[in-house]
């Protein structure tokens, strides 16, 4: 590890290993995308996808790479890397690997937003992303204040976050009940977490607003997240202000997860799994929150891409990619804790 000194005073700490595996995971999502916006039923070479984007290909070329495709891998892109840090920060914070929006309620509430939105509202395309958005951020609230006791401990933020999953689970089997036949099919396939038609729409929203959100939780929050793996009270006695910190970031968390759902479904497993790997790549403690977004970014694009060419003449939805690769790292997962005897 390094440490850079600025004349302000200011220090930062660099360790040249994980910068390493960010900058690779980075070049391997970015080489994954113009892969994927190649390939088709109007295939193109990188380097004629790569003249496209700089504007340099024939009109046909840049209107598929721009308008067609390039939305979906950049949506993509910042799915991944949203539901990444979103759980790298939950992990932190609940000091488990098994903390994730999957596992502590807040995709389902998600979910239950956008169901009603589909039931009560129509289900447009707006009013599906707003009620994901707001389900989300609800679920959030609701589980921060049960869980408060003289601060929100990790545990207690586990326990209730499953449960509120549970009930909203069986929630939003009620809704799908109720809605109509179309709306039932189109809601599933959202549910199933889906990439499919993503236009700028969907992939602006998810720019704009972690352009604010990363820079604040990476610089702002950074030391004090590492800070908080030790424990609330290490944590004070260290200078943290943990009643402020800790729902900041989870706030930032929820919004995060909340903004990925709405523009691309409760994709599951992304959160949970990609903050492990960079944990593991970097070999470096801490909750390696830049690392985890370039891991997550290259495994969402990854499984996009295999969700579009792993059934031939049938694409499927990027979810069931997730949920089996990411159903088979949890299975590893709870086995490597069992055995080191931490379940």
């Amino acid at each position: 590890m390094k440490v850079l000194r600025t004349a302000g005073g200011l220090s930062v700490r660099l360790r040249p290993r994980a910068l390493a595996v960010g900058a690779l995971c980075l070049l391997a999502a970015l080489a994954l995308g113009v892969l994927a916006i190649g390939s088709g039923d109007f295939p193109m070479a990188p380097a004629e996808v790569l003249r496209a984007l700089a504007g340099n290909g024939d009109p046909a070329q840049e209107f598929i790479v721009r308008q067609l495709r390039l939305p979906r891998v950049a949506t993509a892109l910042l799915v991944g890397a949203a539901l990444a840090l979103s759980g790298a920060i939950f992990q932190s914070l609940v000091r488990n690997p098994l903390g994730s929006p999957d596992v502590l309620g807040f995709t389902q509430g998600s979910a239950a937003g956008a169901l009603t939105a589909i039931v009560l509202f129509g289900g447009s395309s707006l009013a599906l992303s707003v009620g994901a958005l707001s389900g989300g951020v609800l679920t959030g609230v609701l589980i921060h204040l049960l869980a408060w006791r003289h601060g929100v401990h990790g545990s207690r933020l586990v326990l209730i976050g499953i449960g509120i999953a549970a009930v909203l689970t069986g929630i939003n089997g009620y809704l799908l009940t109720r809605a109509q036949l179309t709306d039932a099919a189109r809601a599933m396939l959202w549910l199933t977490g889906s990439l499919d038609g993503r236009g700028w729409e969907q992939a602006v929203p998810l720019l704009a607003v972690p352009a604010v959100l990363v820079p604040v939780v990476l610089l702002g929050f950074g030391r004090s997240l590492r800070l908080l793996e030790m424990g609330d009270e290490a944590a004070f006695a260290l200078g943290v202000r943990v009643r402020l910190v800790r729902p900041a970031l989870l706030a930032a968390a929820v919004l995060l997860a909340s903004l990925a759902a709405a523009a691309a479904g409760p994709v599951s497993f992304v959160a949970l799994t990609a903050p492990q790997l960079a944990r593991r790549l970097t070999r470096a403690p801490g909750p390696n929150l830049a690392a985890s977004m370039t891991v997550g970014a290259a495994l969402l694009v990854s499984a996009d891409w295999l969700a579009q060419h792993l059934v031939p003449d049938r694409q499927l939805p990027v979810g069931v990619v997730t949920g089996v690769l990411g159903g088979g790292y949890l299975v590893w997962l709870l086995a490597t804790e069992r055995k080191a005897g931490r379940l």
